[in-house]
């Protein structure tokens, strides 16, 4: 099998439509805090708005101008981080990653969706853009929460 026909089957119906239809893309008018992450390999960048109430993501807004995997997991990110504690966020990401680049388990609910991106796992030069969004909401929900007890 050929690199071209991989990276066409990479590109699922289902990733597709991920990517097509992403939540929460205003931005927040007054946010506890914004984080910009880019990808330096493909030039992919998400921002990321969130607000926190409770010690968890009340508000959420991002940017996102990356490739269909980096729209596809911002999409299942948006659809699962209201109410998601800044701990939930960063074990997401973290297992992610190495759902990603060790072959590990899928993240746990609410992040499950995120299955989807597991064929990505053979195309390294993805992986970052694949975890821009969570990078983000991690970054973004430490420095609000910091904000906060300050």
């Amino acid at each position: 099998m050929s690199a071209e026909s991989d990276l066409i089957k990479l590109y699922s119906t289902r990733i597709l439509a991920l990517a097509a239809d992403i939540p929460h893309l205003d931005r927040l008018d007054t946010p506890d805090a914004t984080v910009k992450k880019r990808s330096p390999l493909c030039g992919s960048t998400v921002t990321v708005d969130v607000t926190m109430r409770d010690g968890k993501v009340a508000e959420f807004g991002q940017d996102v101008k990356a490739c269909a995997l980096g729209q596809a997991a911002a999409s299942v990110v948006g659809d699962a981080i209201i109410g998601c504690t800044p701990d939930q966020i960063l074990a997401a990401r973290d297992s992610l990653r190495d759902m990603l680049k060790k072959g590990g388990p899928v993240p746990d609910a609410p992040f499950g969706g995120l299955e989807v991106l597991r064929p990505a796992a053979d195309f390294k030069n993805r992986h970052a853009s694949i975890l821009l969004c969570l990078d983000a909401a991690v970054e973004a929900t430490q420095q609000a929460m910091a904000a906060k007890t300050a």
